[in-house]
């Protein structure tokens, strides 16, 4: 596994948001975890990105263990995050929020032909590279924050919530960008609220309840389960 959670615990004071939640995710692949709201899955990927502290258990990262090191030095690493809300600097452009994703590294040569990549993903962006940030619709803000995260070339992809909010049509496009970066190499982590587009994108998938996980399995067997139907498919 290229990703590794060993009975993670994260405790905000005294409430339990993780309770010791293990899961993998290997190379290539696309891993959803899905849950109610408040079930601990946006913490997960905060501990993976080191923006949560574990209480108990251990993370590791490329035979690497993660878990006590700084949020700079994970990104690094190369874990990019792309957190819920998308979050770009409104008051920057589209390429300048897209440099600002590669802060960490010295290889211009290679920063520049990863722009270029991301302007390929996102033609959109390129069309818009010297608009700011702040003036663009719900789903160009996504795309700008999916593109800000892999400016960082990252090993693994980590996505929160990214259909959140977004026109059905919008969506679609931004599934079909996730499967084209998977493809191109970069695993994905992915939590979303619309279980249904989760566990089509994702290979394997995680069901957490109240911090912990409840159900794992490929993700088209868990689209058959009857519990998962029920509770997060609409029946």
């Amino acid at each position: 596994m290229l990703l590794r959670l060993e009975d993670a615990s994260v405790h905000y004071k005294k409430v339990a948001a993780l309770k010791g939640v293990s899961l993998g995710v290997p190379e290539g692949g696309i891993v959803t975890i899905i849950g109610a709201n408040g079930a601990g899955k946006s913490t997960t990927l905060r501990a993976i990105s080191g923006l949560a502290k574990l209480s108990a258990g251990e993370i590791w990262f490329d035979k690497s263990r993660i878990d006590n090191r700084p949020p700079e030095a994970i990104v690094a690493n190369g874990i990019a995050h792309v957190p819920e809300g998308r979050r770009v600097f409104p008051d920057l452009t589209v390429e300048e929020n897209l440099r600002t994703g590669a802060f960490l590294r010295r290889d211009k040569p290679a920063i520049e032909r990863d722009l270029e990549q991301v302007f390929e993903h996102f033609p959109r962006l390129r069309e818009r590279r010297k608009q700011w940030a702040k003036t663009m619709s719900g789903g160009e803000q996504q795309m700008l924050a999916i593109g800000r995260a892999l400016m960082s070339d990252p090993k693994m992809l980590l996505l929160d919530e990214p259909s959140m909010g977004l026109a059905p049509v919008m969506v679609q496009e931004i599934a079909g960008i996730i499967i084209e970066i998977n493809r191109r190499g970069v695993p994905v982590v992915l939590v979303e609220q619309n279980a249904e587009l989760a566990l089509r994108l994702a290979d394997y998938a995680y069901v957490l309840e109240t911090g912990t996980v409840a159900l794992e399995g490929p993700a088209v067997e868990l689209h058959a389960n009857d519990h998962v139907r029920r509770a997060y498919l609409g029946g």
